[in-house]
């Protein structure tokens, strides 16, 4: 009997070092066996305020959206509000005073007060994939899966505001880009072989209309062709109206149906239920009713070609006037060129960081990307010109 009794003394609950208490599933219990150290304090009160912070954003959101959205927005915050309750139960009589969000919450909270867009969401999605829940071992694994699911609901809403500028929004960030980067180039280039200042102007000028209007024609000749290839490749209702007159010896709906990817079998189904020979619904798949309308809204996808157009010209005529602008005040010689570079990279530097915030990645290092690509191409023209100029002389 005697080595039956050494185990059942070693799982007593007095027995810190019980391997069973070790690896107990609620770690709240075991926070709170020893006090918390000041750090563990201060970490869990930035904690509480994020979530706090977090959960307030949430609830911003959804009082501009309605439906599904505005519900999903709210889910969030109330699982928000769980977390909440969970470092205020750890901290208890040492949560003290509200303490404030980090600098990241608070931009958040400003931007979903005072505008909403998708660009928060883009914040929020970045924010919730990084959350310290997962090494940290205060938070419970729980809380750690929480903020991985919270990561992809909020990317899902991000994609779908994400969708809606996808047209018009890539004419203008591209367009932006194009005239920023072509026309300092051509300043650049034309700058180092000599010219006079007034040329460097009149060749700016003239890069900005020439740029604007290709870019203008491009975007529409490009979104409307995306547009009409959706509309040729949807399904039309033809068999609707051409089953009834249709020989039953050789029927040619069924190489309808096989040509739109449905196997043999049920393309005879289909066709028999469009010439009225089977009165029952016997698979949903199959069903008896209209070939559904395509789920997809093209110009929600593609976006509007006028609006890519006049997007693209006006973002373009944008960005390619700040090149110049140093020249139409009047300055010349290398303090105009290092002001219109100056100019220019923080354009792009703000070009890029809006894109970053869209994709939910670093602003930071799409400014920075964005900033090397320009800058590099100027470079490059300026040395180009420097060449040439001296050919020429």
């Amino acid at each position: 009997m005697q080595p039956h009794a050494k185990p059942t003394h070693s799982s007593s609950p007095s027995d810190s070092s019980s391997p069973s208490d070790s690896s107990s599933p609620s770690q709240d219990a075991a926070a709170t066996k020893t006090p918390p150290s000041s750090s563990d304090i201060k970490r869990w009160r930035q904690y509480l305020a994020d979530e706090r912070a977090e959960a307030a954003v949430y609830r911003q959101l959804a009082q501009r959206r309605d439906g599904e959205e505005r519900e999903i927005l709210l889910a969030l915050a109330e699982a928000e509000g769980r977390h909440e309750a969970h470092w205020l139960k750890l901290l208890g009589e040492h949560a003290g005073m509200p303490k404030a969000a980090s600098t990241r919450s608070q931009m958040l909270g400003f931007l979903a007060r005072n505008f909403g867009s998708v660009f928060v969401l883009a914040l929020a999605q970045r924010a919730e994939g990084r959350s310290p829940y997962a090494k940290d071992p205060a938070a419970t694994r729980a809380m750690a899966a929480d903020e991985q699911i919270h990561e992809e609901v909020v990317r899902g809403l991000a994609t779908r505001g994400r969708n809606r500028l996808s047209g018009t929004f890539r004419a203008a960030v591209f367009g932006a880009n194009d005239g920023l980067v072509s026309n300092l180039s051509l300043v650049m280039g034309m700058a180092a072989t000599g010219v006079p200042a007034t040329v460097v102007l009149f060749s700016g000028v003239a890069g900005l209309l020439a740029g604007a209007l290709s870019m203008g024609a491009g975007e529409y000749v490009s979104v409307r062709s995306q547009l009409e290839l959706l509309k040729a490749t949807r399904p039309t209702q033809a068999t609707l109206t051409a089953a009834p007159a249709l020989d039953i010896e050789h029927n040619e709906l069924v190489l309808v149906y096989l040509a739109r990817g449905m196997s043999h079998e049920a393309a005879e189904h289909r066709a028999a239920e469009r010439m009225g020979l089977y009165s029952c619904d016997c698979d949903p798949s199959l069903s008896l009713h209209p070939e559904a309308e395509e789920t997809v809204n093209e110009h929600e996808a593609v976006g509007s070609a006028w609006g890519a157009a006049i997007s693209s010209f006006c973002f373009f005529a944008s960005g390619a006037i700040v090149p110049i602008l140093p020249f139409i005040f009047g300055m010349t010689g290398f303090a105009a060129l290092a002001v219109a570079g100056t100019l220019v990279g923080i354009a792009l530097l703000s070009t890029g960081a809006v894109v970053g915030l869209l994709s939910g990645t670093s602003p930071l290092t799409r400014g920075l990307r964005q900033l090397a690509i320009g800058l590099g191409a100027a470079a490059a023209t300026y040395g180009l010109g420097l060449v040439f100029g001296a050919a020429i002389g």
